[in-house]
């Protein structure tokens, strides 16, 4: 894997840019730091406390799923870039030194990604390209999850109905059409989710004791329109790497995209950005209760906004399209964000909603790297590979899950391709053909 000039340089500046955002307490990636800030812009807390916070919230996420994710699939994501620059800026005591702080890191990540690439490709045992299993299940896995959503806010009635129904799309789809069923299969329980939400609310009397609430998120919202131009250059930044095929914004469109990067056909290659786009719509959708009301309440964005720069990224015809569309995303969602706020005040099964959604994401994408990485770890030494990756696994697990869920299938992948190649080096293991 190599990088040009102009992929170094975005790097570096969208890292040195979101370094900065912290820095200010303008916009942070992880949803946790977001309610402290305020904290510190108001004197109750000291940088280097918050500095503190950040790290214990964030070096779990960063040496998993942000580290695992960039091995298994070659591109960059938000959990390896942006967690650390979130660190780096709140520790920062100087504007400069977290923008030159941050942009170092962004190169320290693109040197480090190149030279391990170069030596896991070069071993006997070629776990990397075995990893490309990992990406297999994900798709079907993804279309579950508005179903497994309605069972969990909604009982198991409706989400039977909803089981059967989305079953009956996508045999009438694969039976008598040439299309790609999993986009309606979303589309369908996403539907049937939204409709049993608005008829649970439907009728229920609403709370009237909002004024104090107004006045709050009305000073918070002009604070982070303050800060639009910053806002809005790092979603610029965030759709461009997104469009120069090295970023993927999250786990639902990550190894869509390596596929789609490494196809040899353009037209299945323009199918998986596609679907990688749909998928990153879908995520988006459903956080934007949670980045929306915590946003209002603290006046501290999401570096990423309501994460629709990632989207543009994927589908922009070109870099310049990007550049463009990301930054007028990040106005455009700064200039709704009062109203976001008043509307899920009117639909609390909608907000509520958004949870399940997200509990029903990790669930599936949980479910699916698991099975992708028993394939990967079969793929690359049989049942010798599956016995040293179901015991990672399963150590795992007994220890009380130290490495979280969504990271410990591809983690597991990854291990066992180094042992492997370590037991071929000492004449015990023979690579399968």
């Amino acid at each position: 894997m190599e990088f040009d000039i102009i992929q170094i340089a975005v790097i570096c500046l969208l890292t040195g840019m979101t370094s900065l955002l912290a820095h200010g307490a303008m916009a942070v990636f992880h949803d946790g730091i977001r309610p402290i800030l305020p904290e510190f812009v108001e004197g109750r807390m000291k940088r280097q406390e918050v500095a503190s916070v950040a790290f214990g919230l964030s070096v779990g996420f960063i040496a998993s799923v942000g580290i695992s994710f960039t091995l298994a699939t070659g591109l960059f994501n938000p959990w390896l870039l942006f967690l650390p620059t979130d660190i780096i800026g709140v520790s920062s005591p100087k504007k400069w030194i977290a923008a030159v702080g941050g942009a170092l890191w962004g190169f320290i990540v693109v040197v480090a990604l190149t030279t391990v690439n170069t030596t896991l490709t070069g071993l006997p045992v070629d776990f990397l390209s075995a990893l490309g299993e990992l990406s297999g299940p994900v798709v079907s896995a993804f279309a579950l999850f508005p179903i497994l959503a309605i069972f969990l806010q909604f009982g198991k009635k409706k989400g039977i109905i909803a089981g059967v129904l989305v079953l009956i799309t996508r045999v009438l789809l694969v039976k008598f059409t040439a299309l790609y069923p999993e986009s309606f299969q979303l589309l369908v329980g996403m539907v049937m989710l939204l409709v049993f939400a608005v008829i649970h609310d439907h009728g229920m009397e609403q709370s009237a004791d909002e004024q104090e609430q107004d006045s709050i998120f009305e000073v918070r919202t002009l604070r982070i329109r303050k800060n639009l131009p910053f806002l809005a250059i790092t979603g610029a930044l965030i759709a461009l790497a997104a469009n120069l095929d090295f970023f993927a914004g999250s786990e639902v469109s990550i190894y869509l995209l390596k596929d789609a990067y490494s196809s040899p056909e353009a037209a299945q290659a323009t199918n998986l950005i596609n679907q990688a786009a749909i998928a990153e719509t879908m995520r988006g959708l459903s956080f934007i209760p949670l980045i929306a009301t915590t946003a209002l309440s603290t006046g501290v964005y999401g570096v990423a906004g309501l994460t629709f720069v990632y989207v543009v990224g994927y589908i922009a015809p070109h870099w310049t399209v990007a550049l463009a569309l990301g930054g007028l995303v990040i106005v455009l969602e700064v200039f709704l964000l009062r109203k976001l706020g008043s509307f899920f005040e009117k639909f609390p099964s909608i907000r509520m909603a958004s949870d399940n959604i997200r509990s029903a994401m990790n669930m599936s994408m949980e479910l699916a790297l698991l099975l992708g990485a028993m394939f990967a770890v079969i793929k690359m030494g049989g049942y010798t590979g599956f016995f040293i990756g179901a015991l990672i696994y399963l150590g795992n697990e007994a220890l009380g899950k130290p490495i979280m869920k969504l990271a410990i299938g591809p983690i597991a992948a990854i291990v066992t391709g180094v042992l492997l190649n370590v037991l071929y080096f000492m004449n015990l293991f023979t690579p399968i053909v």
